[in-house]
């Protein structure tokens, strides 16, 4: 099997820290959901962040089962056709922020705040919650024949890594 190049690693991350929402696809009452949310990565990079109101029906969905996932990509401009868009999608375990860890939470805000300066209103608002991505596996697609999964540590590696862990990436 062939690695992941550095240039291809580096696109696809890329995705995660520009595109700046994601469908999220929840369990709701025993079907799939998929919805758009705003997202950013935690300070400590273990995690994406999204602002959810406990109105939405994603939210009561990841409260009663916390497995969900996410997928952002890239624009049809980028890619000769849709089938070859560059894509990331990931499974994840949504943790609902407790506020009362107040210097933590005041963190995730203010990273979330950077990249959404108009959400400040609804952090006043009581049914709003930070919830935390936790990603437990991913599959990466850069293009026709260039699929790649990865799960646990190397998941992780990758996506805190510099192009430096890219080699560690496997076609799958």
């Amino acid at each position: 099997m062939a690695g992941m190049d550095a240039e291809t690693a580096a696109t696809l991350r890329g995705l995660l820290l520009d595109v700046p929402v994601a469908a999220l696809a929840t369990l709701h009452k025993g079907e799939p959901a998929v919805s758009m949310v705003p997202w950013v990565w935690s300070p400590d990079l273990e995690s994406f962040l999204i602002h959810v109101s406990g109105l939405a029906t994603h939210t009561r969905d990841m409260q009663e089962h916390p497995r969900v996932s996410a997928m952002v990509m890239g624009c049809l401009g980028e890619a000769p056709s849709p089938q070859a868009l560059p894509r990331i999608s990931l499974q994840a375990d949504a943790r609902f922020l407790d506020k009362r860890d107040a210097s933590a939470y005041a963190a995730q805000q203010a990273v979330y705040l950077a990249r959404f300066p108009d959400a400040e209103i609804m952090f006043g608002l009581g049914d709003f919650s930070l919830v935390a991505l936790q990603p437990v596996s991913a599959r990466l697609v850069a293009g026709f024949g260039q699929a790649y999964s990865l799960v646990g540590e190397r998941l992780r590696a990758w996506l805190l890594a510099d192009d430096g862990h890219s080699e560690s990436v496997q076609t799958a």
